[in-house]
């Protein structure tokens, strides 16, 4: 029963992938978790932007693609990977939720940087949703696993794990535990140096998957 449905799932991708262009995965296992990346953003939409110019929309692509190369070399594919986009593209939120809901991932994970008026603001946020029912507890363990792995191995000021009514975490909760990751503030000159470096979002990425 277990391969009829991963079959089927399989199917799902093979038509999704019309739809949702730019999905990429590794290939399904029956003893493999899944994990679901959403890099946000993409397109004409390029999220925050550093006063270099710095993109969200290709910091987030670039960490998400790490992760799956780390998977493959570090883990040996220890996880079946998804992402929502994998090339400069933009997908809706309502299809990168029917996406989640499909696959019923162990875990949906969307990729953010952040921004504000307060160029002193620094580190990083996890967000889940801001409701009780579904999976919210277990998204709360891994937001907290996020933020400590990522304080305690690099350094980022840890806030406090948050919580909002995001849409692609409003309209996963019922399918999966998700969280909402804002890798620090491009409007924070420190920080964004720091996600300016491909091998920074190379840590980064490693860091993310070990707290997975």
């Amino acid at each position: 029963m277990a391969l009829a449905m991963k079959k089927i799932i399989a199917l799902i991708m093979v038509i999704l992938g019309v739809q949702f262009n730019g999905l990429q995965a590794q290939s399904i296992k029956d003893d493999r978790s899944v994990i679901l990346i959403d890099p946000g953003h993409g397109g004409t939409d390029s999220g925050a932007v550093s006063e270099q110019g710095l993109k969200e929309k290709d910091v987030v692509l670039d960490i998400a693609r790490q992760i799956l190369v780390w998977n493959k070399t570090l883990l040996e594919n220890k996880y079946d990977i998804y992402l929502t986009r994998n090339r400069d593209t933009l997908i809706s939120l309502g299809d990168r939720t029917k996406l989640a809901q499909h696959l019923k991932p162990d875990i949906f994970i969307s990729l953010h940087c952040n921004h504000s008026n307060n160029y002193n603001a620094i580190g990083i946020e996890v967000y889940t949703y801001n409701m009780t029912d579904g999976y919210n507890e277990l998204s709360k363990r891994y937001a907290k696993a996020m933020v400590d792995q990522l304080n305690r191995k690099l350094g980022f000021k840890k806030r406090r794990t948050k919580q909002a009514n995001f849409q692609v975490l409003r309209e996963t909760s019922n399918f999966c535990p998700a969280i909402l990751l804002e890798h620090g503030y491009l409007s924070n000159t420190n920080e964004s140096d720091y996600l300016e470096s491909k091998e920074k979002r190379k840590v980064l990425a490693l860091a993310i998957l070990m707290a997975i």
